[in-house]
């Protein structure tokens, strides 16, 4: 996997492998409370995105601590302001305007490629669609937004100066995506050919499950990412969350990759929060009642035997 010891403005110092989650951001109708809001649950602070003007805001905390470094680390409890300076802190996530009142209030997880136009293309072959083809940003890198064959809305990133977080898999950072689909047969199909190494390599480390949608959501939602950040106190940041305007729409529950409560901002927007429980090994959870548990070498196979045979 990347290391996370890169720039604050850049991320790692190397991108991430093709397939992994590398980003995430927030299309939001008042950028200015989605700070106050992060800024206070997360220990988020923000600075003007590179070369943005003064749309898109990068949420930033502090690095991965070394050996020599106090166990200091910001969480639901730590005010913006009591963060170290901004150049000693590493982006972790987005925050920008919507460009149209109409569209959704939502958290968008972003996959990193080497080559945005060629993966767009094997998407489409393989029944995805493109929102919105690649598109240059600036020096930072190129954007390609997607849907999968169910409809569910993710991005594409080939990084340029900017490969992605500088920090993830902990508390008030990135730490997993779930798809929540209608066919999870399908949809498992369908990214092991996309992501396949990520996903079922030797070296894979995956941080992407797939859900049918029915766990959790009525059946009329649509296929979606929900986008999981850390923390270390489920209930301490779900009293944050209400005090802070948001809302809990379902209470933790377990998952094979710790313990979940889906919320939303003051503004809508959903993402879960994660408390990880000591012991979790990434597998995927059962779709069925009477399924059995599928381990990571039965979904490498199926992984292979689907890139053998794309059809």
């Amino acid at each position: 996997m990347a290391d996370e010891t890169g720039a604050a403005e850049t991320g790692p110092a190397t991108a991430y492998p093709e397939g992994v989650p590398c980003w995430v951001d927030a299309q939001l109708p008042d950028v200015e409370a989605g700070k106050r809001f992060y800024g206070e649950l997360f220990g988020w602070t923000f600075k003007v995105a590179p070369g943005d003007g003064a749309h898109e805001v990068w949420a930033y905390t502090a690095p991965a601590p070394t050996p020599a470094d106090a166990p200091t680390l910001a969480d639901a409890s730590t005010p913006a302001d009591a963060l170290t300076s901004a150049d000693a802190l590493t982006p972790v996530a987005a925050l920008a305007p919507k460009p149209d009142g109409r569209l959704p209030t939502v958290w968008t997880v972003h996959f990193a490629t080497p080559d945005a136009a060629a993966l767009a293309a094997r998407l489409t072959a393989a029944g995805g669609q493109v929102i919105t083809p690649p598109t240059r940003v600036g020096t930072l890198g190129t954007a390609v937004l997607v849907t999968d064959p169910q409809g569910a809305v993710f991005g594409l990133w080939q990084a340029g100066t900017h490969n992605g977080f500088g920090r993830r898999h902990a508390p008030g950072t990135f730490v997993w995506a779930e798809l929540y689909t209608r066919d999870t047969e399908a949809a498992n199909s369908f990214y092991a050919h996309l992501f396949h190494d990520a996903l079922f390599g030797p070296d894979a480390a995956p941080d992407f499950g797939r859900a049918t949608l029915t766990d959790v959501f009525p059946a009329e939602m649509p296929p979606h990412f929900l986008i999981h950040f850390g923390t270390e106190d489920s209930e301490a940041a779900l009293r944050t969350v209400s005090r802070l305007g948001g809302r809990v729409q379902v209470p933790p529950f377990d998952t094979s990759y710790g313990n979940v409560a889906v919320v939303t901002d003051n503004q809508g927007a959903s993402f879960a929060l994660l408390q990880r429980s000591d012991g979790n090994a990434w597998r995927e959870v059962p779709q069925e009642a009477d399924q059995a548990e599928q381990r990571p070498d039965d979904l490498r196979q199926q992984g292979d035997d689907q890139r053998e045979d794309p059809a």
